[in-house]
């Protein structure tokens, strides 16, 4: 019997590989594999471990013999699911190894926010000096302060862990809020959104990329937020209106931002470079070879667990 064939595209670290190579027949060259490649030979695999490029309806309609494909991470907003479902095609994610290390970009991100380093450090290398006794270099110390957590899943809830151990409170919004229980073991607070919005020192992002999420941080709410609030995404920069932020960290209607993603990602805009009162990354918030790996082992388990045993596994379009 003649194994499955899978195509892996994208920058993976093989050692992520290694079980998915001993059970399928694998193809992984990034430097052969560019997109119009992947139009040219996807009809020839039966699963897809999907990373650098959409899974549109021209590539899902390239994928003639394709059963299924999961995204190398926990973000499916760049695969049509809804068509791939109508093509009888399974699309899984990878919400297992993302969490902790998003949560520590997250909270590195958050950190260096309140305490200004990216201010500090373009001070200290242009060999200036600044005198932090005066009011307007300071930070802000997070012990005591509110924590508003946007999306309270495996990654919020998490985030929410390391602030705790800071001595920050922590209320949260989510479609779906916890039992009265639960919220009393993990120390937390429902509260509905334009209450998180107005109480919170610093915001944390961590929803989906939906039409009802898109945008949802925008002129208004920056306007509601405390001027000595921030805000931290690592989750999709879609969930930013991104002039509207600029405008509110130009003027400083909030106090600042930490961002790992971008509604124009990979571009970015000058304005917001130039700003003093934001950190940024370039969304890489699993960007450690540990979380990588674990990633690729659990897209490899995905499709695994389907083409194999025929059991979908993190199916997101069932």
């Amino acid at each position: 019997m003649s194994k499955a064939k899978v195509l892996v595209t994208g920058i993976i670290p093989e050692q992520g590989l290694t079980e998915l190579k001993e059970v399928f027949d694998v193809f992984y060259d990034p430097e052969v594999e560019t997109r119009e490649w992947v139009l040219e030979h996807l009809k020839e695999y039966d699963g897809l471990l999907l990373m650098g490029t959409k899974a549109d309806k021209e590539l899902i309609d390239a994928g003639t013999n394709l059963k299924i494909i999961t995204a190398n991470g926990v973000g499916f907003d760049h695969i049509d699911i809804e068509y791939a479902k109508e093509k009888g095609i399974v699309v899984s994610n990878c919400p297992t190894g993302v969490r902790v290390p998003t949560a520590e970009m997250t909270f590195a991100l958050l950190l260096a926010t309140v305490r200004r380093l990216f201010f500090y450090d373009k001070v200290v290398r242009s060999g200036n000096w600044i005198d932090v006794s005066e009011q307007k270099y300071m930070g802000m110390s997070l012990q005591g302060k509110t924590l508003g957590v946007y999306g309270f899943g495996r990654i919020g809830s998490e985030v929410a862990k390391f602030c705790q151990a800071l001595g920050m409170k922590v209320i949260y919004n989510d479609p779906h809020p916890l039992d009265a229980k639960l919220e009393a073991e993990l120390d937390v607070k429902y509260a509905d959104f334009d209450t998180l919005v107005k109480e919170a020192d610093v915001i944390t992002l961590h929803a989906p990329a939906l039409p009802s999420t898109t945008g949802i941080f925008n002129a208004k709410v920056f306007d509601e937020m405390k001027d000595t609030a921030y805000i931290v995404n690592a989750a999709r920069g879609v969930l930013i209106k991104q002039d509207d932020l600029i405008d509110a960290l130009k003027n400083h209607k909030i106090a600042g931002a930490g961002l790992d993603v971008f509604e124009t990602e990979p571009e970015v805009p000058v304005e917001l470079r130039e700003l003093d009162n934001v950190i940024m990354s370039p969304h890489a918030g699993t960007g450690t070879l540990e979380a990588r790996t674990a990633i690729a082992k659990e897209a490899s388990n995905n499709l695994i667990s389907f083409l194999r045993d025929g059991k979908p596994s993190n199916q997101v379009n069932a």
